[in-house]
């Protein structure tokens, strides 16, 4: 009898925990692509898909489309790097201003190279923002914000 009770009251004590539902309401099958990681985030997309679009849920949007990756990597202690869709088709790059001895750098290998170089023209401040506009790029391309006094 006090083995039933024992399971009893270790029944009334198990909790139920319920978690988030995600979901994807359409998907293709096709070709090529890649894997974009970043933080504790990864995306692997296709290539030629004739449909794509947008989906998002909560918090988040997967934006699809043809661009190759432009990707901001932020520098701890660094002013915040942003990179944001115009209207015309573009991509602005855009970090606060004054940022008195931070340069723009970029690549076009990855986030771990060592092949980053100093943006040198192109870039605007308007005493705010400064920020280079960015036309579709036929690759990869990587920016961040790098100390050089």
């Amino acid at each position: 009898m006090p083995s039933l009770f024992f399971c009893f009251l270790l029944s009334a004590l198990c909790f139920r925990a319920w978690g988030q539902s995600y979901s994807i309401d359409w998907f293709t099958i096709d070709g090529g692509g890649g894997t974009s990681t970043g933080g504790v985030y990864s995306v692997t997309g296709t290539i030629g898909q004739p449909d794509a679009g947008a989906m998002s849920g909560g918090n988040y949007t997967l934006q699809g489309g043809f661009w190759g990756i432009i990707a901001a990597v932020q520098t701890p202690g660094a002013p915040l790097l942003s990179i944001l869709r115009t209207t015309t088709n573009t991509v602005a790059v855009a970090w606060p201003s004054p940022s008195t001895g931070w340069n723009l750098q970029q690549n076009t290998n990855s986030v771990s190279s060592v092949n980053w170089s100093n943006v040198t023209s192109g870039i605007q401040d308007d005493g705010t923002t400064k920020s280079l506009i960015v036309n579709p790029p036929t690759g990869n391309r990587f920016y961040q914000l790098k100390w050089q006094p």
